[in-house]
């Protein structure tokens, strides 16, 4: 029994053995082996020197020139309707006229009085000439003459702010009264804004304020214009600092002839510094974005005893970043002009990895893109 139990452990360890050396000859195959390359195909762009217009950006609202809400300045009944909503109106235009008959039939009357009035009254003055009546009778009449033109007077400012006109030129908004309709001193009746220009109001942070200067280029964009970019000129600036915010208000105008802005609007605002900024910029596509660092990866041959395909490999290279400007972002330490950097598929690499540059389908950088579909 002991000895078949030593002939089963004997042969075993013969069968351990001849799987180990089969295994070793198997590795030893491999390892003889060369691995094949995994080249990754990417386009690479040169760090170049440009100059960049200098901006501060903030955001703003739109304000009309001139706008308001039109109102009743005297009580009285709407007796016609001279305007439609959203038409272009001119300074003077009728918009509303109130029930102005009574006033009118005291006008008639106030006016036969100034006549009758006059008459006396320069009869008075022939006869105090001629020295046949007294000074009091003449100065009497001369009081009843200017008391009944002061009343003709009164009467007509009655029924010219019972006529409301249009007090600049501008397009009508949402009509907010109906014919008929009683109206009371203030009572809003429709908004006239003008509309052609616009101001833009925006606020600047008080560090920048040697630099705000008017006559400077301002440029704007909305999310109701997309791809619209509405230049305009700085125009004012408040004399003061604002306590709360220590910024400054500063107002633009923009031209806007098409009418596509409107008092209200919410714009990102970017105002032009009159000096150039020289940076190093790289394609923004470039860059591997992390919470420790922002990185690229140079393109470089690659070392003697590589066998990387085409002689080139990457290096990652953590750098820190500045301001950007269309598909651009300026660097501001980690890279010099000249040096070559992946440009798009840089989150398929690791460093040292090796890859072949093909520019064919390289993407266009631009400084100010349009692009085509949105």
């Amino acid at each position: 029994m002991k000895k078949k139990i030593i002939i089963a452990i004997i042969g075993l360890f013969v069968v351990i053995g001849i799987i180990a050396g089969i295994k070793g000859l198997q590795i030893g195959k491999m390892m003889g082996q060369k691995r094949p390359v995994n080249v990754e195909t990417v386009t690479a762009a040169a760090v170049q020197p440009q100059n960049w217009e200098s901006t501060l950006s903030s955001v703003g609202s739109l304000v009309a020139v001139q706008g308001v809400m039109v109102s009743a300045e005297m009580a009285g009944k709407v007796a016609h309707i001279a305007f439609e909503p959203g038409s272009m109106v001119q300074a003077g235009d009728l918009l509303v006229q109130q029930d102005v008959t009574a006033e009118t039939a005291q006008l008639r009357s106030a006016e036969a009085s100034l006549a009758l009035a006059k008459v006396n009254y320069e009869r008075a003055s022939k006869l105090l000439q001629q020295q046949t009546n007294s000074r009091s009778e003449y100065d009497n009449a001369d009081a009843q003459y200017k008391q009944a033109s002061a009343q003709v007077d009164n009467l007509k400012a009655t029924i010219a702010k019972k006529t409301i006109r249009a007090p600049f030129a501008g397009v009508l908004g949402i009509r907010l009264i109906n014919l008929g309709q009683m109206l009371s001193v203030g009572e809003a009746i429709v908004s006239l804004q003008a509309p052609d220009p616009v101001f833009v109001n925006f606020s600047l942070p008080q560090q920048q304020l040697t630099k705000i200067k008017t006559g400077l280029t301002v440029r704007i964009k909305s999310d109701a214009l997309p791809g619209k970019i509405l230049e305009g000129t700085i125009t004012a600036l408040n004399p003061q600092v604002d306590a709360a915010t220590r910024n400054i208000m500063v107002q633009g105008t923009i031209r806007n002839p098409d009418l596509l802005l409107r008092p209200g609007m919410f714009v990102t605002v970017t105002m032009v510094l009159p000096e150039q900024q020289a940076v190093l910029a790289i394609p923004a596509t470039g860059v591997v974005n992390a919470p420790y660092s922002d990185s690229v990866f140079i393109v470089e041959n690659a070392p003697d005893n590589s066998t990387a395909a085409g002689g080139k490999v990457v290096r990652q290279q953590f750098v820190r970043l500045g301001i950007r400007q269309g598909d651009f972002v300026a660097v501001t330490a980690g890279l010099k002009q000249g040096d070559m950097i992946v440009s798009t598929g840089v989150f398929k690499l690791r460093n040292g990895q090796a890859v072949a540059v093909d520019n064919t389908l390289a993407p266009k950088f631009e400084l100010a893109p349009t692009p085509k579909d949105r």
